[in-house]
């Protein structure tokens, strides 16, 4: 039986030569948005680890949007340049089709680095500043109030975003994430926690989808078909009152109907008073109903680390691809474990095909022979 893990997709005009996706995470080891030599290990080692679509983590579309100051950004020449050393380092090396997520943090930004804690840094203090968001809305307690975007603000966020398309347009990426989850800004119009507003863009479904539709428009308009384009929502808040999965299904719907290639389908990350019930594939059902109601392709995420649990997620048709991050961090080379597994091949790079099992004697699954190198 031929592994649907390994098979080839297609986004857009994108083929993937399989289902197995680096999740964009967080190095937070950028300077003023620029990466350097870290992220040039971090996703070269992926782009030769026979996954087939490695992601840049968030990359902010301005400065304020970024999560921390260690935060990736696309808003700069210095920050397009150092990417394009990155890009190139990936396809010199790697067969894997690369990714790239554009992010505003809104009123989760100007915050610590993790391993320092991540709490709010003040505007005043050093690594800190202004935050915006739909609303004059906190966080949480203690957090910074962010001013209520107005019109100007509106546009200037959304054409930072054409702006970080049209660097990413030039950068060669493949395919381009709209980040629109995990509580940060494009969510924060979506859900009725965050958004208080009374215009246009708040009060009922229609008006808290519009920014983010619109900002989605933009980039669609900027971003050529033949590549792909996708976007990352939090199906629910797991809070009573927030964003929900009926939510998500609409917002689904209207971003299919604007050439939208793809759902990733995470939650939370608007509210401290979340209650997740987290366990393995937690998340997979929300991918499943977005891909069900709607029929646009789906990618599943969150604990999701065994090759058998990634298989059964696909051909159960829950999900058309799958996206691990701590997995793959954990092990970089899940996918040539996952195809020995499941009887099926990865790409090798030609420098480490000597290491493959059926070279060295060892049993394998369906004893498939040596995978071409990537």
């Amino acid at each position: 039986m031929t592994s649907k893990l390994f098979t080839p997709i297609t986004l857009g005009g994108v083929e993937l030569s399989n289902r197995i996706v680096l999740s964009p995470m967080c190095q937070y080891s950028a300077r003023e948005g620029t990466v350097g030599d870290w992220h040039v290990m971090h996703l070269g080692q992926f782009a030769v680890s026979g996954v087939g679509l490695v992601m840049v983590e968030a990359s902010g579309v301005e400065a304020i949007g970024r999560i921390t100051v260690g935060c990736v950004g696309l808003y700069s020449d210095q920050n397009e340049a150092a990417l394009a050393r990155v890009v190139r380092f990936c396809r010199d090396y790697g067969g894997a089709k690369l990714g790239i997520q554009l992010a505003h943090a809104g009123r989760k930004a100007s915050t610590d680095l993790p391993w320092r804690g991540g709490k709010p840094v003040p505007p005043d203090a050093e690594g800190g500043w202004d935050t915006v968001g739909p609303s004059a809305e906190p966080y949480a307690p203690g957090w910074h109030v962010p001013a209520a975007l107005d019109r100007d603000g509106l546009e200037r966020i959304k054409q930072a975003f054409v702006r970080a398309t049209e660097r990413a347009l030039r950068l060669d990426f493949d395919l381009i994430e709209i980040h629109s989850a995990h509580g940060y800004l494009l969510h924060q119009f979506l859900s009725p926690i965050s958004n208080r507003r009374n215009d246009a863009y708040g009060g009922d479904l229609e008006h808290r989808l519009r920014f983010p539709l619109e900002v989605f428009e933009a980039v669609r308009a900027a971003w050529p078909r033949e590549r792909a384009l996708g976007l990352r929502l939090s199906a629910t808040d797991w809070v009573p009152g927030g964003w929900d999965i009926e939510g998500s299904v609409a917002f689904a719907k209207a971003l299919k109907a604007r050439g939208c290639d793809f759902v990733v389908a995470s939650s939370g990350g608007s509210s401290p008073a979340q209650e997740i019930e987290a366990g393995p594939g937690y998340q997979t059902g929300f991918a499943a109903e977005i891909r069900r109601q709607t029929g646009i392709a789906t990618m599943a995420v969150g604990q999701i680390s065994q090759p058998r649990q990634a298989e059964t997620i696909l051909r159960s048709g829950q999900a058309d691809m799958v996206a691990l991050g701590r997995g793959l961090l954990y092990d970089p080379h899940w996918a040539w474990h996952a195809a020995e597994a499941l009887g099926a091949q990865a790409a090798y790079p030609a420098q480490y095909l000597r290491c493959h099992p059926t070279l060295q004697g060892m049993p394998v699954p369906g004893n498939p022979p040596p995978p071409k190198p990537a």
